[in-house]
């Protein structure tokens, strides 16, 4: 789709992974067996036809480098357009509230600058989702609209924290930016912004000329001042969409994956979620493993039980093991009679025999990267 580029706002951070996000951005942070939350978001967009993508990355950058290398699993390692490293200006710091920071796009506008599309498309990186901005790009220009959010549609605002609900006409043009606690009030269905959004590269251009010496703004914070200047609708979306901020959110999001419809709405529709390709051999399962309701990826070692869990890539668990409600990381080794209940294994950690590792479904227990227990 040449009428449009991507910026992909890799940047957020958060205290409430309980480690998980401790050296890795939200973005980088391992999901679903075999791919990084950003994957879905970077996906979505070469799925929509986007050829030309910026990813706004923090300070600690490094594991992002190291899945997306050149692009090529996501069809970016292009002479024209492809994957562009846009170093962000606050490294999203922890406790701001700013999810697409003009003073970034400052920093990077040469990535604006030098490309001839009509619309950049804006999504966060720290969401979950498979999305085909195809319908909203259609939309955004047949309404010649300034810019389009895209929005999902709820019933109880309260189920939802630090969201942006908003007010349209018949015409789906954004009037208003409603206050949650009038919203509370209502039974009615109310739309809410899921942190993506198009406009037009000339506008975006305009509003960083004269927004960017002014600090941290936020661009939805600027269209939501500008309403009575500016065109902007609003483009509705089916698709699940979950944030990850805390670790009740990422354990939840990935045991949806357990369910069968969950994993045919994200992986086996018409558009596919990329990441990076290792050639592991396949899943080694000995005649004592015992697997139920449990997502598996390549080369590991099955010898114990695992049931209702998430394995990832190369993990080894031995005979008399046991593995319950929990989510193991890459490199993981489970030695014999040690158990696990609700708990969420970062890279490279090593469980001697007879070790009990036990959460609540509430508060999921997160080993940090390479601990030996």
């Amino acid at each position: 789709m040449s009428n449009a580029i991507g910026i992909i706002y890799a940047n957020s951070a958060t205290d409430g992974l309980q480690g998980l996000a401790l050296e890795r951005p939200i973005a980088a942070v391992p999901f679903g067996g075999r791919y990084r939350i950003l994957d879905f978001a970077l996906s979505s967009m070469v799925n929509s036809g986007i050829r030309t993508i910026g990813l706004v990355t923090p300070h600690h950058y490094r594991p992002l480098l190291d899945h997306l290398g050149a692009g090529k699993a996501w069809f970016l390692d292009r002479k024209d357009g492809g994957l562009f490293i846009l170093p962000g200006a606050f490294h999203g710091l922890v406790g701001t509230n700013h999810t697409f920071c003009i003073k970034d796009l400052k920093n990077n506008i040469e990535y604006l600058d030098k490309d001839f599309a009509e619309n950049v498309v804006i999504s966060s990186g720290d969401q979950i989702f498979n999305i085909n901005f195809k319908n909203a790009l259609e939309f955004h220009n047949d309404k010649q609209a300034d810019a389009t959010v895209i929005y999902k549609e709820i019933n109880n605002p309260c189920d939802l924290t630090e969201k942006v609900f908003f007010k349209m006409d018949k015409d789906q043009k954004v009037s208003t930016i409603q206050d949650k606690k009038d919203l509370e009030k209502t039974k009615l269905l109310h739309p809410y912004f899921v942190n993506m959004l198009i406009i037009r590269r000339e506008i975006l251009l305009d509003i960083i000329e004269k927004f960017s010496s002014s600090g941290c703004i936020d661009l939805i914070d600027i269209l939501t001042a500008n309403l009575e200047v500016l065109n902007v609708y609003g483009s509705p979306t089916c698709s699940l969409i979950g944030t990850i901020r805390t670790i009740k959110d990422y354990f939840d999001r990935s045991m949806d994956l357990l369910n069968l419809e969950v994993r045919g709405r994200l992986w086996l529709g018409e558009d596919r979620i990329h990441t990076k390709i290792k050639d592991n051999p396949p899943t080694q399962y000995t005649s004592q493993a015992k697997v139920s309701n449990s997502l598996i990826a390549s080369g590991c070692s099955i010898a114990g039980e695992v049931v209702n869990s998430i394995i990832f890539r190369g993990v080894i668990l031995e005979q008399g093991c046991q593995i319950k409600n929990s989510i193991i990381l890459p490199k993981c080794h489970i030695h014999a009679h040690a158990q696990t209940n609700y708990t969420i294994l970062d890279k490279s950690v090593t469980v001697n025999g007879e070790n009990i590792l036990k959460g609540s479904l509430n508060n999921p227990l997160v080993v940090l990267k390479k601990t030996v227990i």
